[in-house]
């Protein structure tokens, strides 16, 4: 597969978050995906380890991203309610090719929010595992990193 159709699959789950089509987004992770979102251990080094150390989010598989999706759908998530009107930007999407044809994909991310008379952004960057799925690709784990100083709301899923 080109290059393109990676940066053209990462802008399809941006798209999808913002639009909260929560059915097609989750189609795009492996039932085995790991989504990590570590916290940072001082100014210039965040945690390494969800198992043993502080992380913002950590799933092990995509069962943790279907709860949210679930307590977003059922208003069982009271912190969320309503429902930020997100925009995600994606930028500088590097792509490299591994053995066995998947691809570990970096980029730059903004995330813009409106919520509670408020906007707000998240901002950082990601890396991807993405292996091939029929003609396009498959989520096997995102690494995100915010590099926000202050996170003043609550922070899920659909912020970056």
């Amino acid at each position: 597969m080109e290059r393109e159709s990676t940066a053209q699959f990462l802008f399809k789950e941006a798209e999808l978050c913002d639009n909260k089509e929560w059915d097609l987004y989750l189609q795009l992770y492996a039932t085995t995906c790991e989504i990590h979102v570590p916290q940072w251990d001082s100014e210039h080094v965040y945690t390494s380890d969800p198992k043993t150390e502080m992380s913002l989010m950590y799933y092990q598989n995509r069962t943790g991203l279907e709860d949210r999706v679930f307590r977003l759908r059922t208003g069982l998530s009271a912190a969320s309610e309503p429902l930020p009107r997100t925009v995600h930007m994606l930028s500088n999407i590097r792509s490299l090719e591994l053995e066995d044809e998947s691809q570990e994909v970096k980029c730059n991310w903004t995330t813009n929010y409106f919520q509670h008379g408020e906007t707000g952004s998240f901002f950082g960057w990601s890396k991807y595992l993405l292996k091939p799925n029929e003609q396009s690709w498959l989520i096997h784990r995102k690494h995100v990193i915010i590099l926000n100083d202050t996170i003043k709301h609550v922070l899920d899923f659909y912020h970056f």
